[in-house]
């Protein structure tokens, strides 16, 4: 299977045709490149704030109520594009309405059969905190396509060691990762979040990202990071983790993963951290106890 990150370049669309020809051209160009399955940055929906004038663009919760009357056009154009293309499409996050002015950071996953699931964002930032309208999410699901399970984790979710590994205890083997970081360190803990979730778990990780500045937006001004793929750092793979990781410019990356590889690798593996997950959840590890050294 071969995966497309994107390293997504944050553009100022005039018009919703606009974004749509725009995401056309980067699924096509994947498509062409022999990806199965795309994955798209986080917040993408906020570009659609650029369709407005300055005082719902300069606006957040402005901005994340008007781009509620494109969600359906969007369900749409991904899902015409998935079939379009024979790719499954991670279509970054839209910042979904759920009713009192509450909003979900929500990731859709559609499939060339013309369906479409979809993961919530389950733990919140900083920055999405002091919003005061995006709530986190309550549900935690894996999926299951051409012979993989994965499970999406976005951005900050792939910091937090236990709903991923609820998501590989549940079988995923794959982990989908939409992002979108404002600082070097916040870039670096992602980064470090995916690493990490690939080493416990013995799974592959597939992180896509925001680039570029646009100074109009008040959350996508500024943009961080590089798209990777990550395997375990173990036989097979690369001593780093990383096979693939996106340069300066933006564009797509590709890596091929293969599951049947990943199980197989299990029995010359030098460490078995997803094996020995449980050992450190002995009754008598669970609390440190306190002794005075003097």
């Amino acid at each position: 299977m071969k995966i497309a990150v994107a390293k997504y370049p944050i553009g100022a669309p005039r018009r919703f045709d606009d974004f749509a020809e725009k995401q056309s051209l980067w699924l096509r160009e994947a498509a062409s490149a022999g990806a199965n399955i795309a994955v798209l940055p986080e917040y993408l929906s906020l570009e659609l704030g650029a369709i407005f004038e300055a005082p719902i663009r300069d606006d957040l919760h402005a901005s994340l109520a008007a781009i509620q009357r494109y969600r359906g056009a969007w369900l749409a154009l991904y899902s015409a594009l998935s079939q379009e293309t024979g790719m499954r499409i991670v279509a970054g996050t839209f910042l979904l309405d759920t009713g009192n002015g509450r909003y979900r950071n929500r990731a859709d996953l559609f499939s060339p059969e013309g369906g479409a699931v979809w993961q919530d964002k389950l733990q919140l930032t900083g920055f999405e905190k002091k919003t005061g309208v995006i709530d986190g999410g309550d549900a935690l699901k894996v999926f299951d396509f051409d012979g993989v399970r994965a499970g999406i984790a976005i951005c900050y979710d792939i910091e937090f060691p236990l709903p991923v590994r609820a998501q590989c205890e549940a079988g995923a083997h794959l982990l989908l990762v939409p992002s979108c970081t404002d600082t070097l360190a916040g870039a670096t803990r992602v980064r470090v979040g995916c690493l990490a979730r690939a080493l416990e778990n013995r799974s592959f990780v597939a992180k896509a990202v925001t680039t570029g500045a646009a100074e109009w937006s008040p959350a996508l001004d500024i943009n961080t990071g590089e798209a990777a793929v990550y395997a375990p750092m173990d036989v097979g793979f690369p001593v780093d983790g990383i096979l693939v990781a996106s340069n300066e410019g933006a564009g797509w990356s590709y890596a091929d993963i293969d599951v049947a590889q990943l199980d197989g690798s299990r029995a010359q593996a030098q460490v078995a951290n997803d094996r020995d997950w449980r050992g450190q959840l002995a009754p008598q590890l669970l609390q440190a106890t306190v002794e005075r050294c003097s």
